[in-house]
């Protein structure tokens, strides 16, 4: 996500690091390169010329004037300036309740079915407690069909009573959440048009019956600029108590990302990272900003990692690679710990420094990954544990086994031993990190 504008942005920062003093001159010219970026990003005009001129006004003030480095100075305004642009303060969700009620509202086709089975999971995950799945979505075909498998996919209870009255279904399931000592209700509702009057009037129905917690208006971020209006729309009608942008991961400039809170002042709560179940994250402003201008984010990649990664095995591994003694049972173990953090080129960009080192860039295969695993699963316990003994008849065998080539074992191979020359120098320090 923001790929292209964190390039811009990027570039521009490097640039103006450059100078060592900043003028009028010059931070017209770099003014003028951020506005072309953010525009093109499909960030709101008004939003963007209200940027730039704070931004321009922050930077010739006399507190960067006096600075040892105006060009660090700068880029901390621009940093700051685009939180704030983001939303400032990370805004939670409010779970206090008994259960703690939520309520998915959006257009139809917004991604709202999948995005409430994501964030059931992702309540479940943090608070390790019970969610439960409401279909009150009665209109479209299958959608109650859709939510159940989701439901089954995440083994996560879905409460249903068919084509009924969404109002009531959604009381019954109030009710039957506090008999059942359900932590969080999370009501999904049907698609609708924020001008459809009628429908409209029975989401404020629910509203009043249940009085959740939270509001979450689902929008999928490839509407652009539109998505404003549709914000603004059901936020005149319903009191939205924040947002939930979709696809982020896809094809998108992510302009109505920088523009939501600014024009609408209806924070940004959760966005869309991918299409599997665990693809959805918390918003934070700073970070997201950070991740903008290329300064990588750590503490997203530690809670990841937190949440993912079994700690006594990764400590294991830790000490048999401290002793010399790390094998492909190892190697296969941590390969299965990486996965569950998602797909690695979007681990790769959390971390700082990424772009300079020309790591933003890479595309890893997902089918490689799965061909390395194939590979290394064919072979014995003992091969895996003494890969010295693996010659030309073991070769044939894997590379059968694995349905790949003895040329793609033996890369393999001999990956690992480099790998494990060089985790043997680090643990006897006779290499030096190179930085």
């Amino acid at each position: 996500m923001f790929e292209n504008l964190g390039d811009r942005l990027q570039n521009v920062l490097h640039k103006i690091k450059g100078y060592g003093k900043i003028t009028e001159e010059n931070i017209s010219e770099m003014m003028r390169e951020i506005r072309l970026a953010l525009l093109e990003a499909d960030v709101n005009y008004k939003v963007v010329k209200e940027f730039t001129n704070t931004v321009k006004d922050k930077a010739l003030g006399e507190e960067v004037a006096a600075s040892i480095n105006p060009g660090d100075l700068f880029v901390k305004i621009v940093q700051d300036e685009l939180t704030e642009l983001l939303g400032g303060e990370k805004e939670s969700l409010n779970v206090k309740g008994d259960p703690a009620i939520l309520m998915l509202v959006g257009l139809q086709g917004s991604g709202k079915t999948t995005s409430i089975a994501k964030i059931a999971n992702y309540l479940r995950k943090k608070h390790s407690k019970k969610p439960l799945l409401v279909a009150c979505d009665v209109y479209r075909p299958a959608a109650i069909d859709q939510l159940k498998q989701l439901g089954r996919q995440l083994n996560i209870e879905v409460y249903e009573e068919g084509k009924k009255d969404p109002v009531e279904i959604s009381a019954n399931a109030i009710n039957y959440a506090k008999e059942n000592g359900y932590d969080y209700v999370l009501i999904d509702t049907a698609g609708r048009l924020h001008i459809d009057d009628e429908l409209m009037s029975e989401l404020d129905k629910i509203k009043n019956k249940i009085s959740p917690q939270e509001i979450l208006l689902v929008i999928d971020s490839m509407m652009g600029q539109d998505a404003i209006n549709v914000i603004t729309g059901f936020n005149d009608k319903l009191p939205l108590t924040g947002v939930v942008l979709t696809k982020l991961d896809g094809d998108t400039r992510g302009g109505v990302a920088l523009s939501v809170r600014h024009l609408t002042n209806v924070a940004i709560k959760f966005i869309g990272t991918s299409e599997k179940l665990d693809g959805l994250d918390s918003f934070d402003p700073e970070r997201m900003a950070g991740r903008i201008l290329g300064m990588g984010d750590i503490v997203s990649l530690v809670e990841k990692a937190t949440e993912a990664i079994d700690e006594k095995e990764a400590a294991k591994t830790a000490k048999r690679m401290q002793q010399g003694k790390f094998d492909l049972e190892d190697f296969l173990s941590t390969m299965k710990q990486m996965k569950k953090l998602g797909p690695l080129e979007n681990i790769i960009k959390m971390l700082p420094g990424a772009k300079k080192m020309g790591l933003t860039s890479v595309k890893i295969d997902p089918k490689q990954m799965a061909h390395v695993e194939a590979i290394v699963l064919s072979m014995t316990p003992k091969e895996r544990r003494n890969p010295d003994i693996i010659k030309a008849s073991r070769k044939t065998r894997i590379a059968s086994g694995s349905g790949t080539s003895v040329q793609e074992v033996n890369k393999l191979l001999q990956q690992f031993d480099q790998m494990k020359k060089m985790m043997k120098q680090f643990s006897n320090g006779n290499m030096k990190l190179p930085f």
